[in-house]
């Protein structure tokens, strides 16, 4: 029964009960109401009584109702419990397992401080032991020092006493010889009266003053030891010429033929295949957004254009090409092309670059034998992958000139391993030489001493290219063999504007010096022929002027391998017969 119902059954009650009264206190009511009254007040008890049962119903289902809304409700919250205790175990094991990693990476980073100061803790102390060994040498020099000082204060002492009666005797000796000056001072005066009458005597007969005399002797003198100085010159250089092509061309011989040259050659294009023509237009994307996107962050031109099932991508530095060809390659295969995809796969493709970086550098030194390189150091020798010079791929020549070295340190008794280094690293400096101002033999000077290299590195960073200046063999070495490696057939291009400027400026040097004629460069400028006027130049004067000229052309002119000057004196003789 509903509350409804209920508030009915107690009106109508009310209403039974207000009629009884009103029938039971009317004056001479009949005996029917009192029975009306009678069973309405009945009717009236057992609604209620049946209102009562319906309300304890309804209360006993309303009460098992809000049981069964509990149970369901606390069932409800014990799974919701769950599912968050089970979210934060997951959360609890995510966190663990994050700072596991964590706790793993610092470990590591820990470890690997702990051995740098642990290798820097035994370099310090193997220092120390040296400085100790040297000052204990000192010391020992020291004492040794002192022991001969006071020995030799003992014999100065005694020379003291003997000068002291050297000095009674000298006293007398001196009185003596004060008398002997002045007899030899008169001697003088009586000599130089002589000799002015002898000499006005010998201009009197030979018709010339003294000093016309000094003149034609001096030059006589001089054409004579001109003649002998060009003559022992060109003796000597010929006896160093051939002492040294002999010795130089068996260790050059032993190099050479150890080492392979390898030609490469980086154009400024790089041609990526694609599926079909179709791909090209989703490259573009609408109104060009996808290309403008992937040229503005890989900083590479595509250039989209009639070439069947090809595109292009043009630039002058090659790192920057193949990070863009490694992004471009991958968009293709993968299809999904729009900015934020070319965005993140050209980061994943610059990661991937300098995992190839460092490969190829440790590649390098591995190849070249050379231990102990810093990883910022071996980063920078695989960005020579991507470097050339006149067409030769740096990191090749790098580990061509380490090799060359290597050999000529060990046939020369030097520290074969120093040599390698030297090499290996001495054009380091051209990895960033195009990203930062200065020559790459500064820059590369720079980069060396930040990673703490040694003096033979930085003196052949410094000098590889005027190992005149060097000052420790290494760079001398690494010299020959950059020479070596740049001057070998194929090894390196030259424009045809360099190779005429430097004939020609070959041939310019040569005319320059007098007494020449005419000169030629001959066999692509490995040879300067000088013809020189046989009237001016004698077969002496003609060595000594093929080495000045060799050694204008050396401090005036950059050039491959090495020039040969010929000097040529013609001398004919022509009689016609009548």
């Amino acid at each position: 029964m509903s509350f409804l119902d209920l508030l009915l059954a107690l009106i109508v009650v009310l209403l039974a009960g207000g009629l009884g009264v009103f029938l039971r206190r009317g004056p001479g009511a009949p005996t029917r109401g009192e029975e009306l009254r009678r069973a309405a007040e009945e009717d009236a008890r057992r609604i209620v009584e049946e209102a009562k049962r319906e309300a304890r119903e309804a209360l006993e289902a309303a009460r098992t109702e809000v049981r069964e809304l509990k149970a369901q409700a606390e069932a409800e919250a014990k799974a919701r419990l769950a599912e968050v205790e089970n979210r934060l175990k997951e959360e609890r094991a995510r966190l663990e397992a994050e700072l596991e990693r964590e706790r793993k990476r610092l470990l590591e980073d820990l470890d690997r401080e702990r051995r740098r100061l642990l290798e820097e803790l035994e370099r310090d102390r193997t220092q120390l032991k040296k400085d100790q060994e040297r000052l204990d040498a000192a010391w020992e020099d020291l004492k040794r020092e002192r022991e001969e000082l006071k020995k030799l204060d003992e014999r100065l002492v005694r020379r003291g006493e003997q000068l002291d009666a050297r000095a009674a005797r000298l006293d007398e000796l001196e009185e003596r010889l004060g008398a002997r000056e002045a007899e030899l001072k008169a001697w003088e005066e009586r000599l130089r009266e002589k000799e002015r009458e002898v000499t006005l005597k010998l201009e009197e007969v030979a018709g010339l003053t003294r000093e016309e005399a000094a003149r034609r002797l001096f030059e006589q003198l001089e054409a004579e030891l001109e003649e002998e100085r060009a003559l022992k010159v060109k003796a000597a250089v010929e006896k160093a010429r051939l002492e040294a092509k002999k010795k130089a061309a068996e260790i050059l011989a032993q190099a050479v033929q150890r080492q392979a040259s390898e030609t490469a050659s980086q154009l400024a294009v790089s041609v990526v295949p694609i599926p079909s023509d179709a791909m090209k237009g989703r490259i573009i994307g609408r109104e060009g957004r996808n290309i403008r996107a992937f040229e503005a962050l890989t900083g590479v031109d595509l250039i989209i254009d009639d070439t069947p099932e090809a595109v292009i991508l043009s630039s002058f530095n090659p790192l920057r090409r193949e990070i863009a060809k490694m992004a471009l390659e991958e968009l293709v295969a993968d299809g999904r092309i729009n900015p934020t995809r070319i965005e993140e796969v050209v980061e994943k493709a610059k990661e991937e670059m300098k995992h190839f970086l460092y490969e190829r550098g440790e590649e390098a030194a591995l190849e070249a034998g050379v231990v102990g390189l810093k990883p910022g150091l071996i980063q920078l020798l695989g960005r020579l992958h991507f470097r050339t010079s006149y067409g030769q791929n740096v990191l090749a020549h790098s580990v061509q000139v380490a090799h060359v070295a290597g050999i000529l340190a060990a046939e020369l008794g030097y520290d074969p391993a120093a040599a390698r280094r030297a090499g290996l690293l001495h054009d380091i400096g051209k990895s960033v030489d195009r990203e930062i101002e200065g020559s790459h033999v500064e820059i590369g000077i720079q980069l060396a001493k930040r990673f703490g290299e040694g003096k033979e590195v930085l003196d052949a960073i410094a000098h590889h290219h005027d190992p005149e200046n060097a000052e420790t063999p290494y760079a001398v070495l690494v010299a020959a063999a950059d020479a070596v490696s740049a001057a070998r057939p194929g090894a390196r291009r030259e424009s045809l504007e360099d190779y005429i400027k430097r004939l020609e400026q070959l041939e310019k040097i040569a005319t320059s010096f007098p007494g020449v004629e005419q000169a030629f460069a001959v066999q692509a400028g490995r040879e300067v022929r000088v013809i020189v006027e046989p009237s001016r130049i004698n077969d002496q004067k003609a060595a000594l002027l093929a080495r000045e000229i060799a050694r204008r052309i050396e401090r005036d002119m950059d050039y491959p391998g090495e020039v040969q000057v010929t000097v040529v004196r013609e001398v004919r003789a022509v009689e016609h017969a009548r």
